[in-house]
Formats: C-alpha cells, structure tokens, sequence
C-alpha cells in the first residue's frame, strides 16, 4: 500500500486529486493539508511514502517543503503538481530532491502511473516541461538580484526593498539596474514579469 499526503491550498483541486487517487486498490491518501507549514507537521508525523505538493501554497512553497522533507524524512519522496509548470521552477524543484514534476493538466490514469513510479524509486517530469527547461537555459540572474526583483515584483519602493534584505537603496537600485539589462527589460516592473514568466523569481 503507498500511503499519500496532499498539500494544495485550494480545497477543491486537493479533494478531486484525493478522491481520484482513492479509487486506486493500492492507494492510502493519509493526509490532507493546505500550507506548507502543515504538510511539514503532518508528514513528519504520519511518515508517508509519497507527498504531493502544490508549487505556490502558503508558507513555505512547495519546493522549499520538497527540501525539508528530503533532509528531515528521506524516505517520504516529493512530487510537484502545478500550474505554473516553468523551466525555472522545474530546476528549482529537482535540485531539491523532488522526484517527480507533472502538470495540474495531467491525467488522473498518469497521475497514478508517475504515483507509483516515484513510490518505486523512479524519477519522472512531464516531459514537455523538460523540453521547455532545455531550451529556456539557467537563469541569468545571481540569486541576490532575483531577491531584489521579486521584491520589486511585489510592487516595494527601494527604501523598503534594502530595508527588508538589509541592504543600502543604492545597493538595491544597482541590483536592479543589473538585472534589469541582463533580462532585455526597459524597467523593474517589466524585469520581473520576464522573470517571473521563467520561474527565476
């Protein structure tokens, strides 16, 4: 029996995917959570085989809770469900010991295919999504300037924006300006969007 936990902070999306799952002869679906913060808790608690994690719910992420388990519970392995399949993220997501990547567009039938795949000690990412991560390259942006951005993404004033990664507003406006030519952009605002767009942000 593979015993699930489901993380997705939108009820209705979690409890199609539980009850498609349940349906399955060798599915347990042990939790249901809708932050980060609980899939943390619950998996740490109820050890499942397999977590499913949204990318963006509340606190942390799903890739930052795919981290943790990877240190804290190795034996539970991560898979991330989204719709916001973009080649930035994907890498984000496997360098965080995440074993499978699908998206929110999949069908059920696969969904349990990869499932058990994962369970087994297999890998699998949608294979679109790896095609697209191939062609979109690294992120040209160091991991202080994609701070920055999202910040400025967020719609933050400079002074709030040094404030919050204690940096000086000069120091900040230079990030900015860098980031800004690497990404081909005429200002932050469109800077982060091209970034976002990405996942780099």
């Amino acid at each position: 029996m593979i015993r699930i936990l489901i993380a997705d902070d939108e009820h209705l999306i979690r409890e199609a995917i539980a009850g498609l799952l349940e349906l399955e002869d060798d599915f347990e679906i042990v939790g249901q959570v809708a932050s980060g913060d609980e899939a943390l808790k619950t998996a740490l608690r109820l050890r499942p085989d397999v977590a499913l994690l949204d990318l963006q719910m509340p606190s942390p992420d799903g890739i930052e809770v795919a981290r943790q388990l990877s240190s804290r519970l190795p034996e539970c392995l991560s898979i991330i469900v989204t719709s916001h399949g973009r080649p930035g993220y994907l890498k984000s997501a496997l360098s965080a010991g995440v074993r499978g990547f699908l998206p929110k567009t999949t069908s059920s039938r696969n969904l349990a295919q990869v499932v058990r795949k994962i369970a087994a000690g297999g890998r699998h990412v949608d294979p679109e999504l790896a095609a697209e991560a191939i062609g979109a390259g690294d992120s040209p942006l160091t991991p202080r300037e994609a701070d920055v951005l999202a910040l400025a993404r967020d719609g933050a004033p400079v002074d709030e924006i040094a404030q919050r990664v204690s940096l000086s507003p000069g120091t900040v406006r230079n990030y900015l300006a860098t980031a800004i030519a690497k990404l081909g952009a005429s200002n932050r605002h469109e800077a982060a969007r091209i970034a976002a767009e990405h996942g780099w942000i």
